[in-house]
């Protein structure tokens, strides 16, 4: 592959006349296309051919719980001050390790765990380190292994950073969104400055390898020079990532996001601004524009991945890790093996009646067929690498016919051509290249080679923007 400059350019007219709602495609087919009319077989033959394969994995532990709710979010949470549901939550979670671990070989190495939500540390230690033994003692763990956690920062203290620290998780990421008390208060997520620079003096002095921090952008109260402050602040804390989020304002799948004032929501217009500023100031600052909403430092390893041609994307977002297989446990999390994606329940009592009846808890799953196993690599090439080699995806899938690129794809040269036209991509002899302009907008280019999007149009997805 080419050697691309890590930059990107803001251009607010392309942004505007390409600001619609499309998936985040950490995964191709997007999960939307997972459906109830699945076969359960086809789960258990995907674990046996990543076995024969000896395919790495990556496991997702997924914890539900959060005590108060944050306004803005999007996520799959149980919010609940009483604690005590998280013990038989637990219980569940090992039985479910228990469940799969036998069908997988103790050869294939974890590569990557995390622990996401909800908020993992709403477990007490106690409840970690139960969970943790389940997981190392049924696989089997690379020596170099990615293991991270999120963290809720009201919600940990110097000596839970610790003991998570010394069990074995060497990264981890916690939600600042905004230091704005102002804006702190409309979305139901007050943290004191104090408290976020506490816990990153702690989880410093721990020791963890990385440090990610969230911000989002979108939320009442917030302006140019709020979120301007914001970002020196967090420039301050000197994290190795930094995710940068567009707030997607969807109270039709998230009634509780109406108990923020949408009359105080920086405009369309405000939020470009903000953008255009933020990019401005964090790659001023040194941080490599990795691609969607994510930056890191020079010499992370997503920045040294995605130079050398190596990053990958996931459920979890853009990894370092060789392409493996992703086992989820827990509600709502989902499995995406090389060719089967699986979400189990969403909901915890279907989930733990699942596992009471010594059943697989999956609610829904879909079987990747070749044409979108080809997409799939379209869109991750384009997503992680910012561009593709034409003649590297013809050689990878001259499985018993031509695939000539141009005939394959003949439908949608036209919307290629487009893009060209409005210097989102160039094409050239062997492949395709985004520009610096495009980068912000990668979704679009995606879409192009997505065959499900014309049915999940509306308020299925979020805009960029």
């Amino acid at each position: 592959m080419k050697s691309l400059s890590q930059t990107v350019q803001f251009d607010a007219d392309l942004l505007n006349k390409y600001n619609q709602p499309l998936p985040r495609y950490t995964s191709y087919p997007p999960a939307t296309e997972l459906s109830s009319d699945f076969n359960l077989t086809d789960f258990r033959t995907a674990i046996a051919l990543g076995n024969y394969k000896k395919t790495p994995l990556s496991l997702y532990c997924h914890i539900p719980f959060c005590e108060t709710a944050c306004y803005f979010c999007g996520c799959n949470t149980i919010v609940t001050p009483r604690k005590g549901i998280a013990s038989p939550y637990v219980d569940y979670l090992s039985r479910h390790i228990q469940q799969i671990a036998p069908l997988v070989s103790r050869d294939r190495r974890v590569h990557q765990l995390h622990w996401g939500g909800g908020t993992p540390n709403y477990l007490s230690l106690t409840q970690v380190e139960t969970l943790w033994e389940q997981i190392t003692k049924n696989f089997t763990f690379d020596d170099a292994a990615e293991i991270s956690i999120e963290i809720n920062p009201r919600d940990g203290d110097r000596h839970y950073l610790h003991t998570l620290r010394q069990l074995g998780f060497n990264r981890i990421s916690f939600g600042i969104q905004d230091f704005n008390p102002t804006v702190q208060a409309a979305i139901n997520r007050v943290q004191p400055e104090s408290m976020l620079f506490d816990v990153m003096d702690w989880i410093r002095e721990a020791n963890f390898e990385s440090v990610n921090v969230d911000l989002i952008y979108g939320l009442p109260y917030q302006t140019l020079d709020t979120f301007r402050e914001t970002v020196e602040k967090t420039l301050e804390l000197n994290p190795d990532r930094i995710a940068v989020f567009n707030f997607a304002y969807i109270p039709w799948l998230k009634p509780i996001q109406k108990r923020m004032p949408e009359s105080e929501m920086p405009s369309s217009a405000e939020k470009l601004k903000i953008l255009q500023q933020t990019i401005a100031q964090l790659t001023q600052a040194g941080y490599v524009f990795i691609g969607m909403d994510h930056f890191a430092k020079p010499n992370d390893e997503l920045a040294i991945a995605q130079q050398a041609g190596e990053l990958h994307r996931n459920f979890q977002g853009y990894t370092t890790q060789p392409e493996s297989d992703l086992l989820g446990f827990g509600m709502t999390s989902i499995s995406m093996l090389q060719d089967v994606y699986v979400q189990n329940h969403k909901r915890i009592g279907d989930f733990y009646r699942a596992l009471d009846a010594d059943q697989l808890p999956i609610d829904k799953g879909v079987r990747l067929t070749q044409d979108d196993l080809i997409r799939r690599t379209v869109i991750m090439e384009l997503m992680c690498q910012f561009q593709l080699s034409v003649q590297d995806l013809e050689a990878k899938y001259h499985l018993g016919f031509d695939l000539e690129f141009n005939d394959y794809f003949a439908p949608v040269l036209p919307q290629l051509d487009a893009l060209e036209a409005d210097g989102l991509l160039k094409r050239w002899g062997d492949g395709i290249e985004v520009t610096p302009s495009g980068r912000l907008l990668i979704r679009n280019i995606a879409a192009v080679f997505d065959t499900y999007l014309g049915a999940r149009t509306g308020n299925t997805f979020s805009k960029a923007i």
